[in-house]
């Protein structure tokens, strides 16, 4: 006798099958498709070169990644970028950051500057830095599958996505000994819990704690 609002496995099995519910497949964690959620700096450099021999827009997608990294740009921060906010007088960049994060205000490089004043005598009809070829900004999706699309390009023994150029910057700032403080402001992280991860793994801080004899 069944016993009311009590169910056995299978018995819930024939439930879902009878109500023709899909039963989806575990959603494969980050650790499972690739080891380190970081780029290191070699890493970076292919990938923004084989961007840059991707098709006709090959020069936007080079610069693209190269200022994802540079400034540790979520994609979202990324595509909102205008016009507005490039300074070449000064040769600064005002980052908007999202997440409740810190704005700030970053000086560009030289290859960076002649780069953006390319791009910008190609897009001058868009508000917008990095614009599709309607004008408007690209998508966040676009974004992705940019960088995707490159590191595949790039033979890179692992997927790619946009957010491992941040976390690259963040580690390469650690390993240069800068200021735990200072990568907080330049990353924009309300918490310097979000930043202390860069530190933690960084294996200068243990250099020379192996020697003994």
């Amino acid at each position: 006798m069944k016993v009311s609002g009590s169910f056995t496995p299978a018995s819930r099995a024939a439930s879902a099958a009878s109500a023709n519910y899909l039963v989806r497949p575990r959603r494969k964690k980050n650790r499972d498709t690739r080891s380190r959620e970081y780029l290191t700096l070699a890493e970076v450099k292919k990938l923004r070169d084989a961007a840059r021999g991707e098709g006709r827009n090959g020069d936007r997608d080079g610069l693209l990644i190269l200022m994802l990294f540079r400034h540790g740009l979520r994609v979202a921060e990324a595509v909102a970028l205008t016009w507005d906010d490039i300074q070449f007088d000064d040769g600064t960049i005002f980052v908007r950051r999202v997440k409740n994060g810190r704005e700030s205000r970053h000086f560009m490089e030289g290859d960076e500057i002649r780069q953006l004043k390319q791009l910008r005598r190609e897009s001058a009809a868009s508000r917008f830095v990095f614009c599709s070829e309607r004008g408007g900004p690209l998508s966040n999706r676009s974004v992705h599958h940019i960088v995707q699309k490159a590191g595949e390009a790039a033979g890179l023994p692992f997927s790619v996505h946009p957010h491992m150029l941040r976390h690259a910057k963040g580690f390469q700032l650690a390993q240069k000994g800068t200021d735990t403080r200072a990568i907080q402001g330049y990353l924009g992280h309300r918490d310097i819990k979000s930043t202390v991860i860069y530190t933690q793994l960084d294996p200068g801080r243990f250099k020379g704690f192996g020697k003994d004899i």
